[in-house]
């Protein structure tokens, strides 16, 4: 072999060498990482048997972890709800700042917010079916549906709690529309209300009076617990209030970022603290306790006089938790407002299957997310369709 022969062929053997080491280290890298996409599958076909060799020796024996099976319970959007046909467009139907949801017992979607027609209705697949309440309401707050079907609205700017039959007539008022105030008769921005099947009623007076107010079915005052402070029985912005099967209350303490827990009689039974600022509440028939909102903030050295703690959200949340406080489930949501993400998310509804119905005030929308089968790995749960007949899962409210 000649001289000039020999120096190519050890420089081509130190090249071949050094293309080894540094696909070496990238088939290390990735593995370290778990990146195995299909950019490493196209390097090991095409750089050699050899290299596809080594490709089998380094997964041989390791399909347990590289197995990919989602084990958490997920949410994915549906962009099919509401349809684009029906999608409100139009300057009269335009949806404002996204305040409250709720299903009712007939599986349709309520939604009341801060548009020019307040209060709208959505079938499971997406239609319109109803919009109205045009000029009847100060500022949208939350929407309830009771044992009897009959639809809850508070609204913070009048400072009352109004009820609805499910054609939209008024049925009762509670507070003095317009006017604030801290008895019997008088609200001062009320956040939320939760209804027993014995018709007890229970408001969440929440921006301004820091307390709860029950009422008997017939419209009576029962009692009033509650103020300013941080003990236990003590609120922040109560902004939310549902009961569960056994009667229980659950109060978001939102600026104390705790849920507090209560008998009907206002006794303080245990309180969930360091977990979320909670926005609002929903409890499931099965008793699960649905909280959005964000994950635990601090006040800012220079707080704002009249903004409540976690404005802005730093992210989005939706926690599941039992009646004993231990979170079940946690489930974040990109914060924004392209499709997917939530921004204040303030309204949740939760329907049969587990898929959400979720709102945010800066967003000026309702989103479904559609649940994820955590057992089948990589694949949505086949549910493209929802039951029309499907009831509500914590819409009544239970004693």
């Amino acid at each position: 072999m000649s001289q000039s022969a020999h120096v190519l062929a050890m420089a081509t053997q130190k090249a071949s060498l050094m293309i080894e080491t540094i696909r070496d280290s990238l088939i290390t890298m990735l593995k370290s990482r778990k990146v195995f996409t299909q950019l490493l599958l196209c390097m090991m076909i095409t750089t050699g048997t050899a290299h596809g060799q080594l490709f089998k020796r380094l997964t041989a024996g390791s399909s347990a972890s590289s197995q990919r099976t989602s084990t958490a319970t997920g949410y994915v959007l549906d962009p099919n709800w509401p349809l684009k046909s029906v999608k409100p467009s139009a300057s009269d139907h335009s949806w404002g700042e996204m305040s409250g949801l709720c299903l009712d017992h007939g599986g349709k979607i309520w939604a009341f917010h801060r548009g020019k027609m307040p209060v709208e209705t959505y079938d499971t697949k997406g239609n319109r079916l109803k919009a109205w309440g045009e000029g009847q309401f100060g500022r949208p707050h939350q929407i309830r549906v009771d044992h009897k079907g009959h639809i809850w609205m508070a609204d913070a700017g009048l400072h009352v709690v109004r009820e609805f039959s499910s054609e939209g007539n008024l049925i009762r008022t509670f507070g003095t529309p317009g006017q604030s105030g801290q008895d019997s008769a008088h609200f001062k921005e009320p956040t939320d209300m939760a209804i027993s099947p014995r018709g007890d009623l229970y408001i969440a007076d929440g921006y301004g009076n820091n307390r709860v107010v029950q009422f008997d079915a017939e419209g009576r005052y029962v009692r009033a617990w509650g103020q300013l402070g941080s003990r236990p029985g003590e609120f922040n912005l109560p902004h939310s209030i549902a009961m569960d099967s056994t009667g229980k209350l659950y109060v978001a303490d939102r600026s104390n970022a705790r849920v507090q827990v209560f008998d009907q009689n206002g006794v303080f039974l245990s309180e969930w603290t360091g977990l979320m600022v909670p926005w609002h509440i929903v409890v499931t028939e099965r008793d699960e306790v649905y909280v959005c909102g964000s994950t635990p903030m601090r006040w800012p050295k220079i707080a704002i006089p009249g903004i409540p703690l976690g404005i802005p959200p730093k992210d989005q949340v939706v926690g599941i938790f039992d009646t004993s406080g231990r979170m079940k489930r946690l489930w974040s949501f990109p914060l924004g407002q392209k499709p997917g993400e939530v921004d204040w998310l303030h309204a949740m509804a939760v329907d049969g299957r587990g898929n959400l119905y979720l709102g945010d005030i800066k967003g000026h929308r309702a989103q479904r997310f559609l649940i994820q089968d955590s057992e089948t790995p990589g694949i949505l749960a086949k549910q493209p369709t929802v039951d029309p007949n499907l009831k509500q899962v914590g819409a009544e409210q239970k004693p």
